[in-house]
């Protein structure tokens, strides 16, 4: 009798993240000794699953146990657990597979619909879940879409958009969709009237590479570049993960302050973290964007005296 040939590692790897999702929606408080013991595995990396690949999460630490936000808990399907493992364990993990890997493993019909950046869920209602699952249909099976889109100085409507991907960043869901041409996102809340159309897109490959390399949801063909100083003080923040979009370590400098540098599409992408991390960065290049910063501060303090 023929001995089982052994898991491949990625499908021990995944079963694994999906087991571990699956105790932390149930409220279980989890001992990475425990877990290292459980799927017989080394200890660091139980304490990597945790600290990096669910990091997303924002895991709640106590007395060495891990467990989810009480808030979150029972909020996630056996498919958002599935989808999740994926984009955790193996997307972030081997960013050189092919979508064909990951089709071995999850249904990516509807998987490859979805890109999900951030940790936190946007509640839908019923008429927005039916059009959330009519968009993933579309975008698996290429079919063009038209809708109404709400804006603040009333609805406007488009027409045979290519959709792409149903996007979460930061919580929030947004429809990114080729319109004549053009790459654009829509907040997917504001969007009504869907309808599918019976006409097939052709694929663009560049548009899927752009939308998984990009860290927000702001998807201008033209982006600048923006080139900024970090300070010791804060410079093990930026170190350990991406706080700007499209990030990039220029240089370390022999203080320990970090020089920066990001592509953005949209100025938005950059200031707020700018902003939030006074006075320990500065905008280099270009030099405007610091003097405006400058006056913004300045007409701020003015108006609080």
């Amino acid at each position: 009798m023929t001995a089982p040939k052994p898991a491949p590692k990625h499908d021990t790897l995944v079963r694994r993240l999906v087991q571990i999702l699956i105790k932390l929606n149930h409220g279980e408080k989890l001992s990475p000794i425990a877990l290292s013991s459980e799927f017989n595995v080394d200890l660091r990396t139980i304490q990597r699953d945790l600290n990096e690949r669910f990091a997303y999460l924002n895991l709640e630490k106590a007395g060495g146990y891990y467990s989810l936000d009480p808030v979150f808990l029972g909020k996630l399907s056996t498919r958002d657990i599935d989808r999740f493992a994926g984009l955790a364990g193996i997307k972030g993990l081997f960013p050189s597979f092919s979508d064909d890997f990951l089709r071995d493993i999850f249904d990516s019909r509807i998987q490859s619909a979805l890109l999900v950046k951030g940790h936190n869920y946007e509640e839908l209602h019923d008429d927005e879940n039916q059009y959330f699952q009519q968009l993933e249909g579309a975008i698996a099976s290429r079919h063009r879409v038209s809708f109404s889109f709400k804006k603040d100085e009333g609805d406007k409507q488009y027409a045979d958009l290519d959709p792409y991907k149903l996007v979460n960043n930061k919580g929030i869901w947004y429809l990114a969709a080729k319109d004549n041409g053009k790459l654009k996102t829509f907040s997917f809340t504001k969007i009504s009237r869907l309808m599918v159309s019976k006409t097939v897109f052709d694929h663009d490959a560049s548009i899927e590479k752009a939308l998984t390399e990009n860290d927000g949801i702001w998807m201008n063909e033209t982006r600048r570049e923006i080139v900024l100083k970090v300070a010791k003080e804060v410079a093990g923040y930026f170190k350990r993960r991406k706080l700007i979009a499209n990030q990039v370590i220029e240089k370390e400098l022999e203080n320990g302050a970090l020089i920066l540098s990001a592509k953005v599409g949209h100025l938005n992408q950059i200031l707020p973290i700018v902003r939030y991390w006074i006075p320990h960065i500065q905008i280099i290049s270009p030099d405007h964007l610091q003097n405006e910063l400058n006056q913004e501060l300045s007409d701020y303090l003015k108006k609080t005296q």
